[in-house]
């Protein structure tokens, strides 16, 4: 299940043929989910956008059955159960007046995930929920059933009703990337390298983010590449408020920019959009004390064809073994695949920017390793880190510039 959308995602749940797909058509008012009296039909999460009024574009994630059945059906429960990590709202779909330990576990989940949800009792016209059902849902859950027909979408206007009402405002309402540091008219300065990596014709994801950020804010972006750094900080007038570079030419901004003037990376401050930035502020240090034959879990959200200097894959093991001068193992997880078995085999897990995932579905990915007491970092601290520059890198943020030894 690949994270590549920054929507809200509301996920789908139930036992096979209890109409989850035939909900999400109703939903959205069109075939957008294929739809058998077969048990089964739906074998794989598979997404599905649409627009909530009050919330705006959402995607559904149709899921398949979890009381499937056989090797291949555990696989596809093991699946389901999954999506858990990338959902921001989930619908526990039930039908003919059954509930028992399939959606007792489910539930119990999704309070683990800290997951709110709605429980709809679908195919109402045929059967609706009777009194025992209520009761028994209402004990468990501290939920109402909501009753639904997804051949007559009646209930359709409840259903969207309440996902309005009960959808966490963080899930679709953004925070500003920077808003909280910059004024009317500040002037922010991003160094932005066009290299190997660069998409052709266009900009990354994060430096495009910054750039609107900074425009809703009333402020002014100024771009540059690393090697005009110097000449256009000399004639600035007035300075940046902010200096934003990309975390591999850090040591080279580091040297351009005078030191009164903040200067973080893309990724740090997504780190401290989406992210969780105490943690990895905490968990950064432990790179001074990797030993030979450590582990390092690399994290990167985006897929991509590997460059011959990707940042994931080769920069970061280069700087992480030059500065340690230790013999490490390095591991990439890339998109939303599934972690190692064993989270605590590492020493330490460094998680990228995170520009393409929700808020959710980056403390999702992390928080096995944090559970764990394994230290989580994130690439632009931990370039930062290995460039002897993190107490410069963070300070933005933190509102006060201390030096590394003092996180050691």
């Amino acid at each position: 299940m690949k994270g590549k959308d920054t929507k809200p995602h509301i996920g789908i749940f139930g036992r096979r043929n209890n109409g989850k797909s035939s909900l999400i058509n109703a939903l959205a008012n069109q075939e957008i989910a294929i739809v058998s009296d077969h048990a089964g039909t739906t074998t794989d999460p598979v997404k599905k956008s649409m627009e909530i009024p009050g919330i705006g574009p959402v995607i559904l994630v149709d899921t398949a059955g979890i009381d499937d059945e056989g090797e291949l059906g555990k696989k596809r429960v093991a699946a389901t159960l999954n999506t858990l990590r990338t959902i921001d709202f989930a619908i526990l779909v039930v039908a003919d007046n059954i509930f028992g330990a399939h959606e007792h576990d489910l539930v119990a989940k999704f309070r683990d995930k800290e997951i709110p949800f709605l429980v709809v009792h679908n195919k109402s016209d045929l059967a609706a929920a009777d009194e025992t059902l209520q009761q028994r849902v209402l004990e468990q859950t501290g939920e109402k059933v909501l009753g639904f027909s997804a051949l007559n979408r009646s209930g359709v206007g409840d259903l969207i009703r309440l996902i309005r009402d009960r959808m966490p405002e963080s899930a679709y309402r953004s925070r500003s990337l920077l808003g909280d540091l910059l004024s009317y008219g500040d002037v922010v300065l991003l160094i932005t390298p066009i290299d190997i990596e660069a998409p052709e014709g266009r900009m990354i994801l994060p430096q495009v983010q910054a750039i609107r950020d900074i425009l809703d804010n009333d402020c002014i972006a100024v771009v540059l590449k690393e090697r005009e750094a110097d000449a256009f900080i000399r004639k600035m007038n007035p300075l940046p408020k902010l200096v934003i570079t990309d975390s591999q030419v850090f040591l080279k901004a580091d040297a351009s920019i005078p030191k009164e003037i903040p200067l973080t990376s893309f990724s740090i401050m997504l780190a401290r959009h989406k992210g969780d930035f105490d943690t990895y502020v905490k968990g950064t240090p432990a790179i001074g004390t990797l030993k030979d034959g450590d582990k390092v879990l690399i994290l990167e959200s985006c897929t991509h064809h590997v460059s011959c200097d990707d940042i994931g894959r080769m920069k970061i093991p280069r700087w992480l073994t030059q500065y340690t001068g230790k013999k490490l193992h390095f591991e990439v997880v890339t998109g939303m695949s599934d972690l190692p078995a064993d989270i605590r085999d590492y020493a330490l897990v460094v998680q990228c920017g995170g520009c393409v995932l929700t808020r959710k579905q980056v403390f999702g990915r992390i928080r096995p390793a944090i559970e764990a007491g394994v230290p989580v970092t994130n690439y632009g601290m931990a370039i930062a880190w290995v460039h002897g520059i993190f107490h410069r890198a963070v300070a933005p943020f933190t509102g006060h510039a201390v030096s590394q030894e003092d996180y050691l």
